[in-house]
C-alpha cells in the first residue's frame, strides 16, 4: 500500500450473478466473478470471490460497463502473465510490457477500452470512479 499510495494494494472487477439453488425461481443466491490480473494467482483470471465482508471489500457500481465488454477483454488476454515490472513502474513511471498486466492496468482497459491503463494505480482507479459517481 506504500508502494501503491493508498488504501488499496489490489482492484478487481466484480460481476454480480444471481444463481438458482433449487427449482423454485425464488431461491436464489448472490455470488461474484471477479476479472483482475492477480498476483497470487499468476496473471488474467476470474474467479469467485466473496466481497461482502466490507473490512477487504469496497464496491463501486461501474455505469454504462457491461458484463459482455469485460469477458471480451478478458477473452482476450486470458492466459497473460502478472506484470511485476509494470507493477513497479506506476510508482517509477516506466511504462509495461504490452503482453503483461497488473491489476489496476487490467481492470481500467477492460472498462475504458485500449491500453492505458499502465497509468493508473488502485487508488487513482477508485478515485476516477468514485467522482464520477458524485
Amino acid at each position: 500500500r506504500k508502494l501503491t499510495k493508498g488504501v488499496y494494494s489490489h482492484c478487481e472487477i466484480a460481476v454480480m450473478k444471481e444463481v438458482f439453488v433449487s427449482g423454485h425461481h425464488y431461491e436464489t443466491e448472490v455470488m461474484y466473478e471477479c476479472y483482475s490480473s492477480s498476483i497470487r494467482d499468476g496473471g488474467v483470471r476470474c474467479k469467485q470471490i466473496d466481497v461482502y465482508d466490507r473490512e477487504k471489500w469496497d464496491l463501486i457500481e461501474l455505469e454504462g460497463v457491461t458484463e459482455a465488454q469485460i469477458k471480451a477483454y478478458f477473452d482476450r488476454t486470458l492466459g497473460c502473465k502478472y506484470d511485476w515490472w509494470g507493477a513497479l513502474g506506476i510508482v517509477l513511471g516506466i511504462k509495461q510490457k504490452r503482453s503483461k498486466y497488473f491489476c489496476s492496468e487490467w481492470c481500467f482497459n477492460a472498462i475504458c477500452g485500449g491500453e492505458s491503463g499502465w497509468r493508473f494505480s488502485p487508488n487513482q482507479l477508485a478515485a476516477i470512479f468514485n467522482k464520477e459517481k458524485s
